[in-house]
């Protein structure tokens, strides 16, 4: 596999790593798509159970008028592919009615950010119940069946775990949600300061972050780690890198106005466990990698808010690291994770192209 060679070529330096990994406890299992086109028949339905815009837009529900309290309205890009991976947010919004509460919103939507939902909930409706229940609609309405349902929001986690408990899909509590992250930005910028009692003072802001990392579990061991950087266009089509080769690991999407010259930076870490090791990491859900400056850490963010130590920053390797995280800005927050046995053999245990984003 090309990607293994680019790897090898990418790797200046190997470097030991500081801390182990855990053992393997999760095997993830593939995605499935589904093809509007090929089911007109069940996107029809879709249509006619809601208000539905017939657009090509993707930013189609952004624009739309807001809806009224308890309304919602389902978009589904027409001849589409829409995956059984699907993000979820429960939620206050920067709005606040003519009664003096918080307009709350139930947004669901796939992976591709082909298929969106949104529903308004009444502020004494939010609740584990409620939400069941909505959920439980949607996915009976909605032309696929989720097989995983994603949410990043940890102030919501007890409310939607609870909700999601009794619904038959795989929950995952992560920062990986792409397609919700670019909808509620494009909501947050045309839909919510269109509408009246738009309070953007009530907008979250970000905190001071004062979390340690906890030292990864001694089971595992990367044995040794390399900063790497492969460009854009290997990501692309015609690239060495997709679905087909990257292991355990997941590709998030790329900004389409990022050049093909650009360059991706990344973490390769080589171990003699590397397929455990892959496979303990896809059951993470890793969120993104950092290289913490000030304290001189490798971290690693997992799940919501989990952050685990991989190693310590050298000052042989701060200039690295400095790159490291000077590439992911200009990106973006674009950069990736490789797990392989050794540089020289043809494949890759796990790769994850992934986005940090601050929710």
């Amino acid at each position: 596999m090309r990607c293994r060679r680019l790897l090898a070529a990418a790797a200046a330096a190997l470097l030991p790593c500081g801390h182990a990994f855990a053992p393997a406890t999760f095997t993830s299992a593939g995605s499935r798509v589904f093809s509007v086109r090929q089911h007109h028949q069940l996107v029809e339905r879709a249509l006619r159970l809601h208000q539905t815009q017939d657009s090509g837009d993707a930013g189609a529900v952004a624009t739309a008028a807001p809806l009224p309290l308890g309304a919602s309205e389902t978009t589904i890009e027409p001849g589409a592919t829409i995956s059984d991976q699907w993000e979820m947010d429960v939620y206050s919004r920067p709005v606040v009615g003519k009664d003096g509460k918080k307009l709350w919103e139930l947004l669901l939507c796939d992976s591709t950010g082909n298929f969106k939902h949104v529903e308004r909930i009444p502020s004494n409706m939010v609740n584990s119940r409620e939400v069941r229940k909505a959920v439980e609609r949607i996915i009976e309405e909605a032309p696929l069946r989720p097989s995983t349902i994603r949410f990043f929001r940890n102030a919501m986690f007890n409310m939607i775990n609870i909700a999601l408990s009794e619904v038959d899909v795989t929950v995952r509590p992560c920062r990986t949600t792409y397609a919700l992250y670019n909808w509620l930005e494009a909501r947050e910028r045309n839909v919510y300061p269109e509408m009246e009692g738009y309070t953007p003072t009530m907008t979250q802001g970000n905190f001071f972050d004062i979390r340690t990392p906890s030292r990864l579990p001694d089971a595992l061991r990367g044995d040794k780690y390399a900063f790497v950087a492969l460009p854009v266009s290997e990501f692309r089509k015609g690239g060495s890198i997709d679905d087909s080769n990257i292991g355990l690991g997941r590709l998030c999407p790329i900004d389409p106005e990022i050049p093909d010259d650009a360059m991706v930076q990344g973490l390769a870490v080589f171990t003699k466990r590397a397929l455990p090791l892959a496979t303990w990491l896809s059951g993470l859900e890793v969120a993104f990698m950092k290289a913490d400056l000030k304290r001189r850490e490798l971290v690693m963010e997992c799940g919501i808010s989990t952050q685990y130590l991989v190693a310590r920053v050298t000052d042989d390797q701060r200039a690295e690291a400095q790159n490291f995280e000077a590439g992911k800005r200009s990106l973006g927050g674009l950069h990736f994770v490789a797990v392989q046995e050794d540089p020289d053999i043809d494949q890759v245990a796990g790769f994850w192209l992934l986005k940090e984003v601050t929710p």
